[in-house]
């Protein structure tokens, strides 16, 4: 196979869970431009299917559907929808979160423990569900989207000036996906499935320009992330440009852990 080969989706079904937030629908441009049909999902199926709707307008294949992570119900009729169409998932990007208070100042009992329905067990259970469906298949990649704040502490620096922190519950969950994954990579590795987690850094929205010049300063280089950074990574993990990798955490974030 050429190498441009190796990074090529064509023929695959990919899910992306919170397919059309931040990062999802970057995630799912880049798999549905690398050859892949990707199933676009999340609770607002109305931006799933606006999504969608502008990849297809553009030939690629997109599809939306519903996924609310708190249900276990939900995770499991969308996998039988998708297996029903498609016959297969090929693909899984666990990408969507719920963020739920701040810091410990101001997080509650109950905003803990409705982040923690989605950003843990919700995950857990999105794994579990399409992980039986690519045991049967024998093959199959999961890929968990992380965040640098799974791997290091916040610098709550970055956010003076602003009403932006940094929440509690994300760090806990984020830092237990990093080993889940290395876990998972282990126990779905002998039904010829790969599992690997990207922990990418901040990504530059609509903050303002007082967060993003913080930030930028404790970057090596010296930017936020862009939607390109997280495209190369996605499609990397996915195909089989990354066929020997399995249990990696992979580090997008511009160097802001390597010192």
């Amino acid at each position: 196979m050429n190498t441009i080969d190796l990074f090529r989706l064509d023929g695959r079904i990919a899910l992306v869970t919170g397919g059309a937030g931040i990062y999802g629908v970057h995630i799912s441009r880049a798999l549905a431009e690398a050859g892949a049909h990707v199933v676009i999902a999340s609770r607002n199926l109305d931006q799933c299917q606006k999504t969608a709707g502008e990849l297809s307008d553009e030939g690629l294949k997109a599809s939306a559907a519903v996924l609310d992570l708190g249900s276990s119900g939900s995770i499991q009729a969308l996998c039988d929808e998708v297996v029903s169409e498609f016959g297969k998932l090929d693909i899984l990007f666990n990408n969507a979160v719920a963020r739920a208070g701040g810091d410990p100042s101001t997080v509650t009992e109950e905003d803990w423990v409705s982040a923690m329905k989605v950003n843990s067990t919700g995950f857990f259970m999105s794994c579990k569900i399409f992980g039986e469906q690519m045991i049967k298949q024998r093959s199959g990649v999961i890929v968990n989207i992380s965040s640098i704040y799974g791997v290091v502490g916040p610098n709550f620096n970055i956010y003076e000036g602003t009403d932006i922190t940094s929440p509690a519950n994300y760090a806990f969950a984020k830092g237990g996906m990093i080993n889940f994954t290395r876990y998972a990579a282990s126990y779905y590795g002998r039904f010829g499935i790969r599992v690997n987690c990207i922990s990418p850094g901040g990504f530059q929205t609509d903050q303002p320009d007082i967060f993003i010049e913080n930030y930028a300063k404790q970057s090596l280089l010296g930017r936020m992330a862009t939607d390109d950074d997280i495209k190369g990574a996605a499609v990397f993990l996915a195909s089989d440009a990354s066929a020997y990798i399995t249990g990696h955490n992979l580090m997008v974030d511009g160097g802001w852990t390597a010192i």
